[in-house]
C-alpha cells in the first residue's frame, strides 16, 4: 500500500459475480496486471481515486478505494461513466457479474458501511 502525504478517504464496495468457476477464473484472468484495458485504468486516475484493490472469496468480491478528503463519490463515478470506453468495459464484464448487465458500475458495486474499527 502506498503512502500519502496526507489523510485519505476509503470506500469499500461489494458485488457478487455467478457462482461458476469458469467465469470467475476467466475474471480474474482480466483483471491481472497487463488485462485491464488501458483507457479503464486511466479513467479510474482521472476522476481522482488513488488506489484500489479488489479481493475475493468465492463468488464474493471486495472493492477497497482510496481517495483524497475532498473526493465526491457520485459526481466522480457520474464523470467515470462518460469516460472512454467505460461503458463498453461495463458491458464487457457483466456476462461474469451476478447483477443487472445493463447497471453502471456504481449501480452495481453495493457500498458497505464500516460497523468496527480498532482504534489506537
Amino acid at each position: 500500500m502506498k503512502e500519502y502525504s496526507g489523510p485519505v478517504k476509503r470506500y469499500v464496495q461489494t458485488m457478487d459475480l455467478k457462482n461458476e468457476p469458469e467465469l470467475i477464473k476467466e475474471y480474474r484472468r482480466r483483471h491481472s496486471e497487463g488485462e485491464a484495458w488501458p483507457e479503464i485504468i486511466a479513467g479510474i486516475r482521472e476522476v481522482g481515486i488513488l488506489e484500489m484493490d479488489i479481493y475475493i472469496l468465492g463468488s464474493r468480491l471486495v472493492m477497497i478505494v482510496e481517495t483524497p478528503l475532498d473526493f465526491d463519490w457520485e459526481s466522480a463515478m457520474a464523470r467515470l461513466a462518460t469516460l472512454p470506453r467505460q461503458q463498453e468495459w461495463e458491458e464487457f464484464m457483466a456476462c461474469f457479474q451476478d447483477c443487472n448487465p445493463t447497471a453502471t458500475s456504481n449501480e452495481k458495486w453495493q457500498m458497505m458501511e464500516r460497523m468496527f474499527h480498532l482504534y489506537d
